[in-house]
């Protein structure tokens, strides 16, 4: 068998460590030792390295290394060399298919994942009787080193958006560390957009027994991160497309006021949200994937927010389904109209509450938000999507 096709025979692995990598030369090998090193003695595993055509040669030397290095007892190792970068969600299925182990584990190549944690998920599947453990960052015992606050922010952001969104229950459902019986595969159609498997697998088998162990994620201390702005928007794809596969069939509320306040709810929430994209976006073209002007990165952090809040006011909020392209358009432009003539009375409200009035500027914005916000759902409720004020 030659290098590129396999390199080590691999025995019967009862545990099949999945290992996709681009550009992590400076990685890679520290990362397959540590594995070897880290691994319980009364198990055989095998670790796959899936490379998506890495420009640094990190497939070749993988290659070179299992030439020369001795074979380790109980562990093999394996390299599938894929012609392109086709995603991280599609490089984890194609180790998963290579792989012969009842046990997977799926991790990261950079040693934020660190491998001396392999031990405790292969014991929690035993021990909790769980078919899928989780390495959380986000429960007792668990910590992030070496984030940025913006980095920070935007997981917990992707995370809120994962739980609120799909109806996840973990603490963690963004973890790429995570360990799983093979069987939970069955019968899953994978869309594979993106970087987070574990969330369409979360989704898509919501009745497996889960457990999560804490664990302490290091940012990476060579290389560069992979998260920019088509990262971001991978991810949004994939919520959307497990949002629909998820969603319930609704029965139809006959009470006026509980569908008016229904709506009401979702449609704040998802002005929530804009506040949250307008803050991520904004930062990112700041000092993350671009290094503009700062007034420059608001209006396009604005521009996002306001887009995604007429997407998931469109779908989510006032059930729309139809996008042919007249009628969205011309939906957009009056949400985008009422949302600016909201933000003008807001600004005359507050001016003549206090000005006027002697208000105090708290309680005066209080009031003019609310008076805004209100005024800016009924008029998109009744003019934007053709529905009736009350009900």
């Amino acid at each position: 068998m030659s290098a590129a096709e396999g390199v080590i025979l691999r025995e019967n692995a009862q545990v099949s460590i999945i290992i996709p990598t681009y550009n992590e030369s400076r990685n890679i090998i520290g990362i397959l030792k540590s594995i070897g090193e880290n691994l319980p003695k009364n198990i055989t595993a095998e670790a796959i390295v899936v490379d998506d055509n890495s420009p640094d040669s990190t497939g070749k030397i993988v290659d070179e290394y299992l030439k020369n290095v001795k074979k380790i007892a109980g562990y093999t190792m394996d390299v599938i060399h894929r012609t392109s970068k086709n995603g991280l969600s599609s490089a984890i299925l194609s180790g998963i298919q290579r792989s012969r182990g009842d046990t997977i584990i799926v991790m990261d190549s950079d040693f934020s994942h660190p491998p001396q944690i392999i031990p405790k998920l292969i014991e929690s599947l035993k021990k909790y009787q769980c078919d899928l453990v989780i390495a959380s960052r986000y429960i007792s015992g668990g910590k992030i080193n070496g984030w940025t606050l913006k980095r920070k922010i935007m997981s917990k952001f992707a995370t809120l958006i994962a739980k609120k969104g799909l109806g996840v229950k973990t603490k963690d459902p963004m973890s790429g560390f995570f360990a799983f019986k093979k069987h939970v595969l069955k019968g899953i159609n994978f869309d594979a957009i993106g970087y987070k498997i574990l969330l369409e697998i979360l989704v898509k088998k919501s009745g497996i027994a889960i457990k999560e162990i804490p664990y302490t994620f290091e940012n990476r201390r060579v290389g560069s991160s992979k998260l920019d702005i088509s990262t971001a928007t991978d991810y949004l794809k994939s919520v959307w497309k497990l949002y629909k596969f998820g969603k319930p069939k609704e029965r139809e509320e006959k009470r006026s006021s509980v569908r008016f306040l229904s709506k009401a709810s979702r449609f704040y929430t998802v002005g929530l949200s804009g506040f949250g994209v307008n803050y991520i976006i904004s930062l990112l073209f700041v000092g993350g994937i671009s290094d503009l002007w700062y007034l420059h990165a608001t209006l396009i952090g604005i521009i996002a927010s306001i887009t995604t809040n007429f997407l998931l006011n469109k779908t989510w909020t006032f059930h729309d389904r139809d996008f042919s392209k007249k009628r969205t358009f011309k939906q957009y432009g009056k949400f985008v109209t009422f949302s600016s003539l909201g933000g003008l009375v807001q600004l005359v409200m507050v001016f003549y509450l206090v000005d006027e009035y002697q208000l105090s500027y708290p309680i005066a914005l209080v009031l003019a938000v609310l008076s805004a916000a209100f005024g800016n759902f009924v008029l998109n409720k009744k003019y934007t999507f053709k529905e009736k004020v009350w009900g």
